[in-house]
Order: C-alpha cells, then sequence, then structure tokens
C-alpha cells in the first residue's frame, strides 16, 4: 500500500509539473486580447458583404447581383491565395525589404504559439486570419470602380494576379518585418496606403483602361436601391471599428483610442459631406452622407492609433470636404469610375495619410512618432514618399495587369450583354423578380 501511495503522489505531481510547464509555453498568448482579436476578424469580415450592399444598391437594377458577386466571389478567392501564398508573400521573411520569403506558403508553421515579430500575445493564425480580411477587402474596392461592364472570369483572374504583384507588395514594404517604408518610419495603422490608396489607384487605373460604360454622361443611370446602399454603409461603419480598432492587435488603452477616434472622424465626415453637398447643390442627399460616412472612416485609417481625438475630428472634416470635390470632378475629367473607388478610397486614403504625417502624437502612440504639427519634419516627408511609391506603383503594375488580361482574355462584356444586364447574361438571374396578382 506504501509503494502505491507514493506512486500515486509522484505521477500526481508530475502531472502538475507538466500542466505548470504547458502553461509556462502558451503564458505568452493573452487570453483578453486574442478574443478582442477574434471579434476583430468577425468585425472586419462583415465589411465585405456590407461592401456588397453598399456598391449594389447604386449601380443599376439589371447590374445589381453582378455587382454584388464580386464582393462574395471576392471572400472565396482571396482566402485561397491568402493560405496558398498571399499571407507569405506579404508577411514572411523580407527578401531585401520589398517582399516576403514563403517559408509560410500553405500556411506552414502558422499554428497556436504568437509570432513575436507582429503579435505577442495572440496565436499566429488569429494574426494571419486578421490580415487575410483586409486582402480580402481590398480589391473588393476596386470592384466599384469597373462596375456595370467587366467580364466576370477576367475580374477573378485580375483579382488574383493584382493581390499577388500589388497587395501583398505594398503591404510588406509598410507593414512586414523589414519592409523597406517600415524601415524608414512611414506609418499606417490599419491600411490607408496598403488597402485604400492602392486600391483606389488601381480602381482609376483598370476604369480609365476599361474605357466609360454605355450612355456614360449621355443618359442617366440612377441607383436601383439606395435603402440596400444605406444599409451597406451601416454595416461598414460597424465593421470599421474591427477594422480599425483590432489594429492595436491587443486589447488596451490604444484600441480604445483608435476606436474613438474611427467613430468620430467618420461622423464629422459625414457632415462635412452634408453641408458641402447643401451649400453646392442646394440639397443634402441620402447618397452624399453615407459617402462621407465611407470618407471619414478611409481618411483617419492610417492615422487611428496614432492621433489625438481632436486630430481625428479635423482630418474627418477635411475627408468630408475634399472626397466630395474629387467626386464632382469626376465627370469633369471625363473618366468612368462608376462607385466612386478612386473618389473616396484614392483621395480619401491620400489625404489620411498625409494628414498622419501632419497630426501623429508619441502621447496618443509610444511606437509611432512626431508629425509635423509636433516638429516631426522628417514623418511627414516618409508619408509623402509613401504615399506617391504607392500611387506609381500600383499604377503601374495594374496597367500591366489590365493590359495583359485584355490580350489573353479580353475585359469587357459584348455591348448587347452590357445593354441587356449583366445579371442575366454573366449569371442567369435577376435581383428582382415582381410579380403581378395576375400571374400568380
Amino acid at each position: 500500500m506504501f509503494w502505491k501511495r507514493w506512486t500515486a503522489v509522484v505521477l500526481l505531481g508530475a502531472g502538475v509539473t507538466a500542466r505548470v510547464a504547458a502553461q509556462s509555453n502558451s503564458s505568452q498568448i493573452d487570453t483578453g486580447d486574442t478574443a478582442w482579436m477574434l471579434v476583430s476578424c468577425a468585425l472586419v469580415m462583415v465589411m465585405t458583404p456590407g461592401l456588397a450592399l453598399f456598391y449594389g444598391g447604386m449601380v443599376r437594377q439589371k447590374n445589381v447581383l453582378s455587382t454584388m458577386m464580386h464582393s462574395i466571389t471576392i471572400l472565396a478567392v482571396a482566402t485561397v491565395h491568402w493560405v496558398v501564398i498571399g499571407y507569405a508573400l506579404a508577411f514572411g521573411p523580407s527578401i531585401g525589404g520589398f517582399i516576403g520569403k514563403p517559408v509560410w506558403a500553405f500556411l506552414h508553421g502558422v499554428g497556436q504559439q504568437p509570432n513575436v515579430d507582429y503579435a505577442p500575445t495572440i496565436p499566429h493564425s488569429v494574426f494571419m486570419a486578421f490580415q487575410m480580411m483586409f486582402a480580402i477587402i481590398t480589391p473588393a474596392l476596386i470592384s466599384g470602380a469597373i462596375a456595370e461592364r467587366m467580364k466576370f472570369s477576367t475580374f477573378v483572374a485580375f483579382v488574383v494576379l493584382w493581390l499577388t504583384l500589388v497587395y501583398a507588395p505594398i503591404a510588406h514594404w509598410v507593414w512586414g518585418v523589414g519592409g523597406w517604408l517600415r524601415h524608414l518610419g512611414a506609418l499606417d495603422f490599419a491600411g490607408g496606403t496598403v488597402v485604400h490608396i492602392s486600391s483606389g489607384i488601381s480602381g482609376l487605373v483598370a476604369a480609365w483602361m476599361l474605357r466609360p460604360r454605355l450612355g456614360y454622361l449621355r443618359e442617366a443611370m440612377l441607383p436601383n436601391n439606395l435603402t440596400l446602399t444605406i444599409l451597406g454603409a451601416g454595416m461598414l461603419w460597424f465593421g470599421w471599428f474591427g477594422f480599425n480598432a483590432g489594429s492595436a492587435l491587443a486589447a488596451g488603452g490604444l484600441a480604445a483610442s483608435a476606436f474613438a477616434a474611427t467613430h468620430i472622424a467618420s461622423a464629422a465626415a459625414t457632415l462635412s459631406w452634408i453641408v458641402v453637398e447643401w451649400a453646392h447643390r442646394g440639397k443634402p442627399s441620402a447618397l452624399g452622407a453615407v459617402s462621407g460616412c465611407i470618407a471619414g472612416l478611409v481618411a483617419i485609417t492610417p492615422a487611428a492609433g496614432f492621433v489625438t481625438l481632436q486630430s481625428a475630428l479635423i482630418i474627418g472634416l477635411v475627408a468630408g470636404a475634399v472626397c466630395y470635390s474629387a467626386v464632382i470632378l469626376k465627370p469633369r475629367l471625363r473618366y468612368d469610375d462608376s462607385l466612386d473607388a478612386f473618389g473616396i478610397h484614392g483621395v480619401g486614403g491620400t489625404t489620411g495619410a498625409l494628414l498622419t504625417g501632419v497630426f501623429a502624437s508619441k502621447v496618443v502612440n509610444p511606437a509611432g512618432a512626431e508629425g509635423l504639427l509636433y516638429g516631426g519634419f522628417h514623418l511627414f516627408g516618409v508619408q509623402l514618399l509613401a504615399i506617391v511609391t504607392t500611387w506609381l506603383y500600383a499604377a503601374a503594375v495594374t496597367a500591366v495587369i489590365v493590359k495583359a488580361l485584355d490580350v489573353f482574355m479580353g475585359l469587357r462584356v459584348r455591348e448587347e450583354e452590357e445593354i441587356t444586364g449583366l445579371d442575366i447574361t454573366l449569371h442567369g438571374e435577376s435581383g428582382y423578380n415582381f410579380m403581378s396578382e395576375a400571374s400568380v
């Protein structure tokens, strides 16, 4: 009996030791941070269906489903791309500061333990998933520029090539450990440069090369359902809290500051757009209000974790007015960015990235830098360099991708398909099927 009891005590002690050792090995993981980041992943994912509604309501009735199909399809395409190679290229060990070494292709080695270089308190797989949601929504933003006229098969091929050749390199430059813009000190808290400038500029290039829709500037192209657009804008505003506050990569004071800055800037830009439009057109519009909301969200994205709440208010006010001005100039410049991807995301992202270089403060985030307002001339110069570089690189590579796809696949649907509508001709369905009493 003595030996049995002694053996039991030894085994019990060994079990306790093993549990303590296991807890020690996982002690880096913070459950609160992990829970917040899982919620943030879900919030950012909801933004893509929200974008589908936002864009879907603004096109003509005959193209509502084809437009929404872009966003829904990208959820699948970008996810698989991210697993296979996208994450590895964007965040893998740096090759000369320009691209990641594909050691994490097919997510090899991406598991439950933290990656201390990026997020030391959450599992590596959670960080990967959070960044995946950014890679999903970014090309979806571009779809607004080419809506109602691009072949669906060509668009899918464009997304794969664009994520590989444009998004992944820029993400590595700015966010990747060893990325050359990150090394210089460029600040982009949640994607003003990586997400919004890259997609906005690429959308402009694609829209210009695709040529305007039939009847553009000669016939009315009215939104089919602005109630969908307003609902989509609400989902985007809601999801953006995960987009920006989640980019703190922890549940704490910085996330709280980014959360508040996000909401304040969006509200300020909504009011700014309404006031400017009211003064210019004589009437404030619902479409204008939600456009202002998105413009404010875009502009605060690079700055959210680096600026005070007072600065966030100013950024929102500026963004609403600047983006409205960009949108109303579109007809004069005669390019057909169908749903203003460039006017809101390209211009708004540029505005936000530049103002980050003005208003950033180390009081808000010690890991950041001092902006121009606080004597930070270096940061302002680096922000300007990041903006110009992203503009030029995204425009040039997008032009090459679009030209190649035009040669090998063709860009545009046939004229009769465009006239009939892409819902029927490309997908064989209709967004609205109203039945009369006589047909019931």
